[in-house]
């Protein structure tokens, strides 16, 4: 594949004004640079947020938690190791626990049974002989996991937002913005934003019935939740759509306004911000890289622990460890980083004409499994190019993590290898710009 150069076409400055009349022409150039098309985009109120109702499976999640809830089951989440997937966790824990629910959840180990809903992990916590499992942030491709849920007789909820690939799980229901069929107008929700819709859901119908009324329960104000929808959003650096944006703004505000959880004031003083003026990049830069860094390095439980904890002298503690944990989270990327750039030196990436590599893949067996993601986004910043980063994974298994550029669906890449060599890879999944693969 030969390199080009693709232009931009951008907007002239007659036709953003025709998009936004009344504003000043460089205003209205701005605003169409970013994708926006009408003035009613830059109206950020909850009022302005996609129905809930538009997202498939959403009522039918709805009705299987709230028949959880009134009947007492034990309800578990299953949670991806990233900061989307630890909002995600704390988000469906305190939503369900406002509702009355009795729910606990579990992260699991990326060193010890890898991503999503694992056979591994089902058989790991039957002993909490849980009636259901949400997953949040996963599970779109979790074939093999959903069915040994199935087998024990355990109900299993998928939330997620990650492309599906040619079959879907057996799930009692499936929510999630890129499944087939689904017309919600957002299709760059974090597993964050959709566990929050099917919270709204939930809440919707639990009202309709009068439980709230009957158990002298408050009406859950899941307003209370957007900080961590809007941390999520961002640190998952999924697409800022009009709909995320509304989220990430109310989220902000609330942050802003001293209304959000211990846990994210904490990770906001360790970053060293100040919290009356956090914007979206302390977000992705500052906390994001604290939160993730647990469950790179270790576990990402201790993050959700730190955005669930209550208590200011003890989430400050927990936030506290992660900056530790994201410190040598940095030495080691670092590291990597050299070691990376050093296979590449005798390449030639500079000469746009040259037949160089259409893209990259790198491997030493000391290098680290939990930065192997990092590793691969800055050597793709860094030559333009898709490029996969591999580690040691235990055994004789290969973790490798895959970063893309425009144009390149990565995802659709790596099914098109699985189809074409079957047994090549273990696993994959992911999305057009990310994906997660291992190899045997």
């Amino acid at each position: 594949m030969k390199p080009e150069i693709v232009p931009r076409h951008p907007l002239t400055t007659e036709e953003a004004a025709a998009l936004f009349p009344g504003l000043h022409p460089v205003l209205a150039r701005a605003y169409a640079a970013r994708r926006l098309t009408s003035p009613g985009e830059l109206e950020y109120g909850l009022a302005n947020l996609a129905p809930h109702d538009r997202l498939k499976g959403i009522r039918e999640a709805a009705r299987l938690l709230g028949d959880m809830i009134r009947k007492a089951r034990r309800m578990l989440v299953i949670a991806d190791f990233d900061a989307d997937g630890a909002t995600s966790c704390a988000l469906a824990v305190r939503a369900l626990r406002m509702m009355g629910g009795h729910v606990s959840y579990r992260v699991p180990n990326r060193f010890a049974y890898g991503y999503g809903l694992t056979p591994e992990i089902v058989a790991a916590v039957e002993d909490e002989e849980p009636d259901l499992i949400i997953t949040v942030d996963n599970g779109i491709s979790s074939i093999e996991g959903v069915r040994a849920a199935r087998v024990r007789g355990i109900q299993v909820l998928v939330t997620d937002h990650h492309l599906p690939g040619a079959e879907l799980p057996d799930a009692d229901v499936i929510v999630n913005p890129n499944q087939p069929g689904d017309g919600f107008p957002s299709k760059s929700m974090a597993g964050v934003g959709v566990i929050f819709y099917v919270m709204i859901a939930l809440r919707a119908h639990l009202r309709g019935q009068g439980w709230f009324a009957e158990r002298g329960l408050p009406d859950p104000n899941l307003a209370s939740l957007l900080d961590l929808v809007a941390l999520g959003t961002v640190a998952d650096v999924v697409r800022l759509d009009y709909n995320n944006r509304i989220l990430v703004a109310q989220g902000l505000s609330r942050i802003r306004g001293d209304a959000c959880c211990a846990g994210i004031r904490a990770l906001i003083r360790v970053a060293g911000r100040n919290q009356q003026r956090l914007v979206s990049a302390d977000l992705g830069f500052a906390l994001g890289p604290r939160l993730n860094a647990a469950g790179r390095l270790e576990d990402m439980s201790l993050g959700v622990e730190c955005l669930l904890c209550d208590d200011e002298k003890q989430a400050l503690e927990k936030a506290l460890y992660l900056d530790e944990l994201n410190r040598e989270r940095r030495r080691i990327e670092k590291k990597m980083q050299q070691e990376a750039l050093q296979c590449l030196d005798h390449l030639d990436f500079d000469d746009v004409a040259a037949r160089g590599p259409a893209g990259v893949c790198l491997y030493r067996e000391d290098w680290h499994q939990g930065v192997i993601g990092i590793l691969a986004s800055r050597i793709k910043d860094r030559l333009h190019r898709p490029v996969i980063a591999f580690a040691p994974a235990g055994g004789d298994e290969l973790k490798g993590s895959a970063r893309s550029v425009t144009g390149l669906n990565i995802r659709d890449v790596l099914e098109g290898v699985a189809t074409r060599h079957p047994g090549l890879m273990n696993k994959f999944g992911g999305h057009a710009m990310a994906a997660g693969l291992s190899l045997p």
